[in-house]
């Protein structure tokens, strides 16, 4: 049986774009830092194994994901790099991260006490980088429990069953420059770096920063920056500034081809509910698109797309695998092409555009495109 090429929505990646974002992102930070890319969560949306190429290619020299499934993906795809794998949940696969070499964040004493009995049995130390929760209140360990942690991790260590490799945090409000935040959580990282050191910890990397503190926060570099939104072109906030600010390129396009085109008369209610009543004769076009792939629904009547040149926004309801656009007087071709978002260069919307248009932020809006959308990798060679 003879399967079709034709793709009727795809999720386009310009890996170039993506190696020189990196490229950008490695320029602004010098060569005293590295550079972690973060590809958690299929990498945004984008894909993992592919953006982990590229990112390495372009001077990425760790990586970074959420869970230990995904780390291990990773290295089951032959990628020998250093991966930090920092979400961890009791009875977690630990013997299989040891040996298979990635560096596991540790944030309080239950994760040391698994991770040290799974290097017992695997014979061999782990890789282990400590986390203090400086201000987010997320994961880390608080600072009243540092002291345990970071003793018992030197006693582990001086007992063969681990090394640590690390010590870092994570910023919660480096979105909004000059937030008093960013001032307090650097200093409480480097007391809690200094106590550690002080007790012996001899870290290879230190590590604070996020996508944007990377842009914005220099201070905070230490030896490590992790970049994830940044990486993949997108602003992490409106505050911070646009993507074209720092020289970085959006990788992702989102497009579909129109399914139907037809007239309808003025007052006809358009989706479910009728939320949407044209306000004249007019033409409707049909983007076989929805909410099961990740266009969300709070974006109805409010997203918007670029069809034949011209902007245009959702009419009505978005439903699960469709929505509609009202046209107005023009008659496009079924399949003409509509462009949800991309790099926004050609006069299509951006991930950012769709994220105000659902009351939310551009990491949502890509990484919630779901798998009935193909990825398709554009310049994957250099």
């Amino acid at each position: 049986m003879q399967t079709s090429t034709h793709l009727r929505a795809r999720a386009e990646v310009d890996l170039a774009a993506l190696r020189a974002n990196v490229r950008a992102l490695r320029a602004r930070v010098g060569d005293g830092t590295a550079l972690m890319g973060v590809v958690k969560s299929d990498a945004y949306g984008h894909g993992m194994l592919p953006v982990a190429r590229a990112a390495l290619a372009a001077g990425a020299t760790w990586l970074g994901t959420a869970t230990p499934h995904e780390a291990l993906a990773l290295r089951a795809a032959g990628i020998r790099s250093r991966v930090l794998c920092w979400l961890w949940t009791p009875g977690d696969p630990w013997r299989e991260a040891i040996e298979a070499d990635l560096d596991m964040s540790v944030s309080g004493m239950w994760a040391l006490r698994e991770l040290t009995a799974a290097a017992r049995e695997a014979a061999r130390p782990a890789r282990i980088q400590l986390k203090a929760d400086t201000g987010l209140g997320r994961n880390g360990c608080q600072p009243a429990d540092w002291p345990e942690l970071v003793g018992a991790a030197l006693a582990a260590q001086a007992a063969g069953e681990v090394r640590i490799t690390g010590l870092w945090s994570h910023f919660a409000c480096a979105d909004e420059p000059g937030h008093p935040s960013i001032t307090a959580q650097l200093d409480a990282f480097h007391e809690m770096v200094a106590y550690a050191e002080k007790e012996g910890a001899q870290p290879e990397v230190r590590h604070i920063a996020n996508s944007p503190a990377t842009l914005t926060v220099p201070e905070s570099y230490f030896d490590l920056v992790r970049t994830g939104i940044a990486m993949y072109g997108i602003s992490p906030s409106p505050q911070v500034g646009t993507s074209q600010d720092f020289g970085l390129r959006p990788v992702m396009t989102l497009s579909a081809s129109v399914a139907l085109v037809k007239q309808v008369p003025g007052g006809h209610g358009v989706s479910y509910g009728h939320h949407y009543l044209t306000p004249r004769e007019t033409t409707l076009g049909l983007v076989p698109l929805g909410y099961a792939d990740g266009i969300p629904r709070h974006a109805s009547g409010r997203g918007p797309v670029l069809v034949g040149g011209v902007r245009r926004r959702v009419a009505g309801r978005v439903a699960m695998d469709q929505f509609v656009v009202d046209l107005g007087g023009d008659t496009p071709e079924p399949g003409t092409t509509a462009v949800l978002f991309g790099p926004g260069d050609r006069g299509e919307p951006t991930a950012e555009d769709w994220a105000e248009a659902a009351d939310t932020i551009a990491y949502e809006i890509v990484t919630r495109i779901g798998s009935r959308v193909p990825r398709v990798y554009l310049n994957e060679d250099e």
